[in-house]
């Protein structure tokens, strides 16, 4: 889980096609969208059956402790390029029609969340997920790796290790695997799965036999 948020209120708003105004405005939110190239999405992950394989290869083992864990241990969101953080290079690229002012902060667009089908139009109601939690890889084998590397994974945009959803959501998610929290949007399972194993299989983490059984599920039916 990543960056929470509270809000005492919220408007929902239903999924909807922006309009674009004039070919100005088209062109200005081209250039405040430079960056990782906008896709709408994290990356791809492998398709289901490399996700199979990825799967029997990882080491199965029972969770480990999280004695000396602390999310400072994974530093973020780290500086990407000129004056954007992680952060925010997730809502312009996860984001439709995203504007942002000079400190690259998103001041307008909007975002569906791929967890649960909803549709935000202020980017304070969307937090930026860590497919895999920082706790989670901590018990999996992040724990002895060095605090770069563990930066390195905190704001990977490489991996589909990123992706910005419902806060509340997210908050729902915590630290748990998926043989404990699964999206409530069901269409999204395969993608989830297929999401986690890329990441824990990139990042030689290990999974505990609940956490492979579930994905296995999953993926099966995919």
């Amino acid at each position: 889980m990543s960056d929470m948020h509270r809000h005492p209120t919220r408007r929902r708003v239903y999924a909807r096609r922006a309009s674009v105004f004039s070919g100005f405005v088209a062109l200005l939110g081209t250039i405040v969208m430079s960056g990782p190239t906008a896709q709408a999405s994290p990356p791809t992950p492998p398709s289901a059956a490399t996700a199979r394989t990825q799967l029997a290869s990882l080491t199965v083992k029972a969770e480990g402790s999280t004695d000396g864990y602390s999310r400072d241990k994974f530093p973020h969101w780290i500086t990407q390029s000129g004056s954007c953080d992680t952060r925010e290079e997730v809502l312009k690229r996860d984001g439709t029609n995203v504007q942002t002012n000079s400190s690259c902060a998103a001041t307008s667009g909007s975002w569906y969340s791929e967890y649960d089908g909803e549709t935000w139009t202020a980017s304070s109601d969307v937090d930026i997920d860590h497919m895999v939690p920082l706790a989670e890889a901590w018990k999996s084998g992040a724990n002895s790796w060095t605090t770069a590397q563990r930066q390195a994974f905190a704001n990977d945009l490489t991996h589909s290790q990123l992706i910005a959803v419902t806060d509340n959501v997210n908050q729902s998610k915590s630290d748990q695997d998926p043989g404990e929290w699964l999206p409530p949007r069901t269409a999204y399972h395969c993608m989830y799965a297929r999401m986690w194993v890329s990441v824990k299989y990139t990042y030689k983490l290990s999974l505990d036999s609940a956490e492979k059984s579930a994905l296995s599920g999953i993926l099966n039916g995919c």
